[in-house]
């Protein structure tokens, strides 16, 4: 991992953290980025938009195993229509695999739900002491047993996904 991208806890001043009771699962990741006036939906559609193709290649792979239990085709992580600003995204479009759920400048949260589990993802804008990073949260609640399977498959390449993310906000 990136020696800039650490572990934290959720930011109690982000707006997901009060999705984390009753939780089955959630972590999150910080990064100095300066945000130069960016609103966190632009540097998520920086980062989103430069995923890479490794992880394209697991998600086509995940695809086409969660078909088999008829779970949905999510797409690609960075399916987006390169043409469409961010000022253009309204609550309830899609971006890639999720669906806008919140919108502010300093927070985004997106989220997908299916039978088996809901996750959402926020993007967060810290500045601590004059020092500009962001954070990315995910928070999982399971639903029943097929969804505690999928995240068993799922946790241990969201955990290596997230900071491979993260390290191209840098670039």
């Amino acid at each position: 991992m990136n020696p800039n991208i650490t572990p934290i806890a959720v930011p109690a001043s982000s707006d997901i953290s009060a999705q984390l009771r009753g939780a089955d699962f959630f972590d999150c990741y910080e990064m100095p980025l300066a945000h130069a006036g960016r609103s966190a939906l632009e540097i998520y559609l920086e980062v989103i938009g430069r995923t890479p193709a490794w992880i394209d290649f697991l998600m086509a792979m995940r695809n086409r195993v969660v078909r088999l239990f008829g779970l949905k085709n999510l797409g690609a992580l960075g399916e987006l229509k390169k043409t469409k600003a961010a000022s253009e995204y309204r609550v309830g479009d899609r971006i890639g695999i999720f669906s806008l759920l919140s919108l502010a400048d300093n927070e985004i949260i997106m989220g997908d739900a299916d039978k088996h589990l809901e996750v959402k993802v926020s993007v967060c804008k810290l500045a601590v002491d004059g020092k500009e990073s962001i954070a990315t949260t995910t928070v999982v609640h399971i639903h029943n047993l097929l969804g505690r399977v999928y995240m068993f498959f799922v946790v241990p390449f969201h955990r290596r996904i997230v900071p491979a993310m993260l390290a191209r906000a840098s670039l």
